[in-house]
């Protein structure tokens, strides 16, 4: 069986003007696709190629390099295309209602989460988890994430955003922090609710 490339619950088009279609088909079809048939080829033989992507994360340390790389970016991107879509909305729900107690504001949650993705030097992730029933921002290198039993700070993830060049390059350039501030207009508030556990 091994691990497969997740279907779009949306048309790559959908999330313009704020993601364009062509970097989310060369993102999701070539990027992520190569993720996972790398994982599968390091994977063979291996019984770990049964698993869940989460159990996998969480004996990440166990693993060589090429599952630990191509492993996150099979998890990451999978969470990434899940927590936005077309059907963007306000923050609602127990994740709003988790944010306003913990900064105060959803614009303070904001400026924070956007500070953490736009300060991760070269290519990486900026992550809103729960940990121990609270909130918490963070950010981590390469492919790596919070659930993976090597990660600086652990947690389950509720919000992910990538920002390797490949996410953004071809609208924005090297303009990292245009590209976050666009992105905040295609989350999908009612899934990362739904990861609230």
């Amino acid at each position: 069986m091994g691990f497969k490339l997740p279907e779009l619950q949306y048309s790559y088009n959908a999330l313009e003007p704020w993601i364009d279609a062509t970097t989310m088909e060369i993102h999701h079809s070539k990027h992520h696709n190569a993720y996972v048939t790398n994982l599968n080829k390091a994977l063979e033989g291996n019984p770990a190629a049964e698993w869940t992507i989460e159990k996998l994360m969480t004996e990440i340390s166990k693993y060589p390099a090429p599952v630990r790389n191509n492993g996150g970016g099979h998890y990451n991107h999978s969470l990434f295309w899940k927590i936005m879509g077309p059907q963007k909305g306000s923050p609602n729900g127990v994740v709003a209602d988790a944010i306003t107690a913990k900064w105060g504001s959803f614009d303070k949650f904001k400026e924070a989460f956007s500070t953490a993705a736009v300060s991760r030097f070269g290519s990486g992730w900026a992550w809103l988890i729960k940990k121990d029933g609270a909130l918490e921002i963070c950010s981590t290198p390469n492919q790596d994430n919070p659930l993976m039993d090597i990660a600086e700070v652990k947690g389950t993830p509720l919000l992910a955003l990538d920002v390797w060049e490949h996410a953004y390059y071809l609208k924005y350039q090297n303009k990292r922090p245009d590209y976050i501030a666009a992105w905040w207009n295609t989350i999908n508030w009612d899934v990362v609710n739904s990861l609230w556990k």
